[in-house]
């Protein structure tokens, strides 16, 4: 009989798994399935800090629709995970964060960085897994990766004492359980139903959702819109699913875009939610026609009939939904006259975009100096402008900007922290796409508050070449919650808005980057331009103007905890 420690069992299920990269930060508890890991086919990719290392598992979730998975040590390295953990419970990402505890045999002895984790963590993910036994270890494995990817994605959390890690077991009495599941439920009643709303409409529209971009039916929505001759938003990762420059796709859901979405939300008699929960963007379902009809397509029934009453409710995955929904049009043959009953919509929406898009293009092209950050997005957005580049926005007005401007014809392209609005995810996000892709262009936009929280994964970036240019939007300080105070309370408080001028061009310089200092608008795209021919790690600094007021700090000033 053969023995084996408990750490190798981990390594080799996590092998088992075909998993590339583990996002990490080294630490004592974790060390048993380092040691195992270190020679194998699978790179410890070293962050900076643990927030860093599970924001680049999630990225990484996002772009390739299986989990990401981030190892963190005990105690404090565990708490630091946190904001990045319930991050990706908001965004639907599949994730594994694998952290170490102490030993079952000194708990309760105040052991170095002991504390209950699993209690602290059960809340913002889908499982929580604690494995106390070596022999179960890969089972345990397999249990978290079957979790995090089926039904609806998500965080999972699996535990190992170090006691577990470190024990020895015969190999023989290991178990070796491996499951993928991959179901795709379809509600066909409810996609006969959802056909028969459709006819009755004059005014539908489709809203395609992260659902779209994790179920892998892109192609399906193309079909179901060009199908019907229905008007389509997209929205979070369902962005790009349905390419912008598509004449039926009338580019990003939220209301604040330039564009016809709150034109077409305030008309609209149907209203077809495919992946996407009613949530702040829609604000909270308001948004939408009072008499419109709500059919929501989501895999899970929990959420369906949030904040607004649903007419028809399906349980299904996209694809599988939006492939019964065609073969229903095409047997019944009503392609040609749907296309013909929604022309006159269609056209009116056409022409409502085109109000909306004049009307934010004084700003898009503003030569005001300091610059307009509307400038500055439409600066980036231009010059990215092949299929394949990748942007990544981080900051509360940054986002914001970026998310009015950027225009996206390929899905999986573009990465922001969507609604649990963590600051500190950009140059994480960044350097998990470059990784991910390194052949092609990615630029982070980002606040300079938002900068400041993983400032250090610019050194990551340049120790592990990854050539990223990051563009900061300075504007001195926290510019949402600035301006959300001067609308709310008549004053901005300096205390925690202001930080002032900060060269972090020099900053990245003086750790091996390449940095530029932007102060007009003509500068922006010779120091694009240059920074990507450099094939460094570079950091534009842009003097954007500090008392432009993006309609999400108008928002922020008038939601949530701000109401009297």
């Amino acid at each position: 009989m053969s023995s084996v420690a408990g750490g190798q069992i981990a390594a080799e299920a996590l092998a088992e798994k075909k998993v590339e990269y583990i996002f990490t930060l080294s630490g004592g508890h974790i060390t048993p399935i380092y040691q195992y890991l270190e020679h194998s086919d699978i790179t410890l990719y070293d962050t900076r800090h643990e927030q860093a290392a599970v924001f680049m598992a999630e990225a990484w979730g996002k772009m390739t629709r299986t989990p990401g998975v981030a190892m963190v040590t005990a105690g404090p390295g565990f708490t630091n995970a946190l904001t990045a953990v319930a991050s990706a419970f908001f965004s639907n990402t599949p994730l594994v964060v694998i952290a170490g505890c102490v030993g079952l045999d000194c708990k309760e002895k105040l052991d170095l960085q002991d504390m209950p984790q699993q209690a602290v963590i059960s809340p913002m993910v889908k499982k929580a897994f604690v494995c106390q036994k070596p022999e179960r270890i890969a089972e345990y494995v397999d249990m978290a990766f079957r979790t995090a990817a089926s039904g609806r994605p998500g965080p999972v959390y699996l535990e190992f004492p170090v006691d577990v890690l470190n024990a020895q077991v015969d190999r023989d009495a290991v178990k070796l359980p491996s499951t993928s599941v991959l179901s795709r439920p379809s509600d066909v009643r409810g996609a006969e139903e959802m056909i028969e709303m459709i006819q009755q409409a004059e005014k539908p529209v489709v809203i395609a959702g992260s659902g779209v971009w994790q179920s892998g039916a892109e192609a399906e929505l193309k079909d179901f819109i060009e199908q019907t001759g229905m008007p389509v938003f997209t929205s979070l990762t369902g962005r790009g699913t349905v390419a912008d420059d598509h004449p039926l796709c009338f580019e990003g859901a939220l209301a604040i875009r330039p564009g016809g979405a709150f034109a077409a939300y305030i008309e609209t008699d149907l209203v077809i939610l495919l992946g996407t929960r009613i949530c702040l963007y829609y604000m909270f379902g308001d948004v939408f026609n009072p008499t419109a009809k709500i059919v929501q397509v989501d895999i899970k029934a929990e959420e369906i009939g949030r904040n607004r009453k649903v007419d028809l409710p399906v349980v299904s995955d996209a694809k599988a939904y939006l492939l019964s929904c065609c073969r229903i049009v095409t047997e019944k043959s009503l392609s040609d006259s749907l296309k013909n009953r929604f022309f006159p919509w269609i056209e009116k929406l056409r022409q409502a975009h085109k109000d909306g898009v004049s009307q934010a293009e004084k700003d898009w092209t503003s030569d005001n100096v300091p610059i307009h950050p509307l400038r500055l997005a439409r600066e980036i957005d231009k010059f990215m402008n092949r299929p394949d580049d990748i942007v990544v926005a981080d900051g509360g007005d940054t986002t914001t900007w970026m998310g009015m401007t950027r225009r996206i014809n390929a899905p999986g392209r573009y990465l922001d922290y969507g609604i649990f609005g963590s600051l500190g995810v950009g140059l994480a996000y960044a350097c998990a796409a470059k990784l991910r892709y390194p052949e092609q262009r990615v630029v982070l936009i980002s606040g300079d508050g938002s900068i400041g929280f993983n400032f250090m994964e610019f050194e990551n970036a340049i120790r592990k070449k990854l050539p990223v240019v990051v563009v900061i939007s300075n504007d001195l300080g926290w510019g949402m919650i600035r301006h959300s105070q001067e609308i709310r309370i008549g004053h901005a408080i300096e205390a925690g808005t202001y930080i002032g001028r900060v060269n972090y061009h020099k900053m990245v310089e003086a750790i091996g980057g390449k940095g530029y200092l932007v102060e007009s608008p003509a500068e922006i795209r010779p120091a694009l331009e240059d920074a990507f021919a450099s094939g460094k790690v570079c950091c534009i600094n842009v003097m954007t103007d500090p008392t432009t007021v993006s309609p999400g700090s108008m928002a922020l000033a008038n939601v949530g905890a701000y109401k009297a």
